[in-house]
């Protein structure tokens, strides 16, 4: 009884001395077991620091609960932030910087990350986000009419346009074109473009947005696009499974919801359609420390986090969650999964061609006056540069 009891009072002393780290996060379904696997191996493989993950809903669910939560007190150490509310929450000073943490890391060990999603935890030259789950838009596509209508898997904007033609019939569209953001984004940097200047303008009248748009529109005529905009992203699903749309751009992470649900044919996933000088725009979110916690808990936060990067954890949570690897050298261990589906390699190795999205806070406004934009020319046929010209004066105005 005596040993009990001082057992007991052992496990009492650590429980009490630990630091909790609560960190709420958007992740469900097999996502969410992973983090809570890595939560309990984390917390079982040192006494320093419990690490208490909660799911509080989407991303917008999420932003919605935070800033409520800011206001209110009782927000957690570690937040789950989109990547474009990051520099929000960066530049309203709720997130702590993370440089002194940072710094410790061996140069072996940021090498081994890879660059676009390093660099984007960088704001003003500080080091707010840590990265976690990244993903990239994809190609998804029909193959059993690729092939049947012996199309290739378009590599470049031309290729596609042709695939685009190819696929159209009586009963069914080539392309399903969505007017939102981040997949328009995907189609002005394959051109070299960007949305935002280097000096953080917007930058809707270039020539690569120009360019994009029309290009859209002229499939539009050709009628070789249906439109949906980001409310009717549902109707776009059930379009391309019921094969009313051949080809749709999606995030990676939308792969095995789209591979279970297109049991009507065969999946087919490719990279984004790019030039020579293109890179495709990451999504997903940052890690980051919220203000008030104390130093210690920063510190295991920060630790958690590299428990995270660890490859063989970094491989568990692709094959959860179809997240891109974040470390070189998480790569030949996904070498088993990449052989399951030829298209995986190919699909998940597009990290390396990634780019930082704008990391202007503003943006988050700006994007709305784009998508404003491309609703007008490709449902409402207003000419490509009328209406980035009047998304540009209002994004001027707004900031």
């Amino acid at each position: 009884m005596k040993r009990l009891l001082a057992s007991l009072v052992l496990l009492t002393g650590l429980a009490m001395a630990q630091t909790e780290i609560s960190f709420w996060h958007s992740m469900d379904g097999p996502a969410e077991r992973a983090i809570n696997q890595f939560a309990n191996a984390f917390n079982a493989s040192q006494r320093n620091y419990r690490v208490v993950p909660r799911l509080i809903g989407d991303y917008r669910e999420g932003e919605t609960r935070l800033l409520a939560a800011l206001r209110a007190g009782g927000a957690p150490v570690l937040f789950q932030a989109e990547i474009l509310l990051f520099p929000r929450l960066v530049a309203e000073g709720v997130v702590l910087p993370l440089d002194e943490l940072t710094a410790a890391l061996p140069r072996a060990f940021v090498d081994d990350l890879f660059e676009a999603a390093w660099e984007y935890g960088l704001i003003n030259n500080r080091r707010y986000g840590l990265p976690f789950n990244t993903s990239t838009p994809v190609l998804f596509f029909n193959e059993n009419q690729l092939r049947a209508r012996g199309l290739k898997v378009p590599a470049n904007w031309r290729e596609f346009e042709q695939a685009a033609k190819g696929l159209t019939s009586r009963t069914s569209k080539g392309f399903i074109a969505l007017s939102e953001s981040w997949t328009f984004e995907a189609q002005v940097t394959s051109r070299g473009g960007n949305l935002v200047t280097a000096d953080g303008r917007p930058n809707f009248t270039s020539r690569e947005v120009v360019e994009a748009l029309e290009y859209l529109q002229r499939l539009g005529r050709e009628g070789s696009t249906s439109v949906r905009n980001l409310s009717e992203s549902f109707f776009a699903q059930t379009d391309f499974i019921r094969t009313k749309g051949m080809m749709v751009f999606a995030s990676i992470a939308n792969w095995p919801a789209a591979e279970n649900a297109s049991f009507a044919f065969k999946l087919g996933v490719a990279p984004i359609p790019r030039e020579p000088n293109g890179k495709v725009p990451l999504g997903g979110a940052q890690l980051v420390v919220l203000r008030g916690a104390s130093a210690e808990q920063q510190r295991g936060a920060f630790e958690f986090w590299r428990f995270l990067m660890e490859p063989q954890n970094i491989k568990t949570w692709v094959e959860a969650s179809y997240y891109v690897p974040l470390r070189k050298s998480a790569t030949p261990l996904l070498e088993a999964f990449y052989r399951e589906n030829p298209y995986r390699k190919v699909a998940f190795e597009q990290v390396a061609v990634a780019q930082p999205r704008p990391r202007v806070p503003q943006f988050t406004v700006w994007r709305n006056f784009l998508e404003e934009a491309l609703e007008k020319a490709l449902k409402g046929n207003v000419p490509a540069r009328q209406a980035l010209e009047e998304a540009q004066r209002k994004a001027e105005a707004a900031r």
